[in-house]
């Protein structure tokens, strides 16, 4: 009769199930933290090895190295952290449009899409980085300028210093 026991991690503690493959060797249960410290662990035993001890730094091994590079050119592009790191993001040229009353729509719809640079901008008018002064100032924001769009508020008010 066999005993299905439950290793203990020894990284955390914690009782864990053994995947059925590696049932006898899994020493660290599947959680990121302890299966980096069982991956460190293992790297830590391999190099202590002495017939490991200069596998990265002798002649032979560096010269496979060199081989396969120069037989793989350019093989880090193709990885998925290589394609995931963005330096810049692809942007659509845009027509400069001549000055009429829908070129002024257009600089509204760009501020709309710039939010950081927005409430970075509401930020330090009301001097505050609290979301709560941010959104008042913003409501506040928000009106005068449906004010000022439909006619409400007059130049002569806007004289003053801001908000």
């Amino acid at each position: 009769m066999t005993r299905n026991r439950t290793p203990k991690c020894l990284c955390c503690g914690d009782l864990f199930k053994a995947d059925v493959r590696n049932r006898g060797r899994q020493k660290y249960c599947p959680k990121r933290a302890c299966r980096a410290a069982g991956k460190a662990a293992r790297q830590r035993r391999w190099l202590s090895r002495p017939e490991n001890e200069n596998y990265f730094r002798e002649a032979d091994n560096a010269a496979r190295v060199r081989e396969w590079q120069h037989a793989h050119p350019g093989y880090w592009r193709h990885t998925a952290r290589y394609k995931r790191r963005t330096l810049q993001d692809a942007h659509r040229a845009q027509a400069i449009e001549p000055f009429t009353e829908s070129a002024s729509l257009a600089l509204q719809d760009a501020l709309r899409l710039q939010g950081p640079v927005l409430i970075g901008l509401i930020a330090h008018l009301s001097d505050s980085t609290l979301q709560e002064d941010i959104a008042q100032t913003s409501r506040r924001l928000l009106q005068l300028g449906q004010d000022i769009l439909s006619g409400k508020r007059s130049d002569a008010r806007q004289t003053g210093a801001a908000p």
